[in-house]
């Protein structure tokens, strides 16, 4: 990483969505405090190709963040933190933060 720099955070979620319905409301509210703390969309997929191992999730979803610290905000804020009941009582997930990378030199 370069001299001053701050790593990406991202949030990599996977799951099994089984109530759709209670999902879209979960979604419809969780966008806004995703761009609150400066996150965005960068992958949202239904279709992982498996080449190696065990997968047994629907969806996978990657946030980034400008930061590592960025997304523990984001995840661990009040309005976030309001909604995310509705992800857990309609899907299950696993969810993680992670630092970003940069090749060296």
């Amino acid at each position: 990483m370069k001299e001053g720099s701050v790593a990406k955070g991202y949030v990599v979620v996977v799951e099994n969505i089984h109530d759709q319905a209670g999902y879209q409301g979960y979604v419809a509210k969780a966008g806004g405090t995703i761009a609150a703390y400066g996150g965005r969309l960068l992958i949202l997929s239904d279709d992982a190709e498996l080449i190696e191992g065990e997968w047994p999730w629907q969806r996978t979803l990657v946030l980034e963040f400008p930061s590592v610290e960025k997304a523990h905000e984001w995840y661990n804020s009040p309005e976030y933190q309001a909604i995310v009941g509705e992800r857990h009582a309609s899907a299950d997930a696993n969810t993680v933060i992670v630092g970003g990378f940069e090749m060296p030199g």
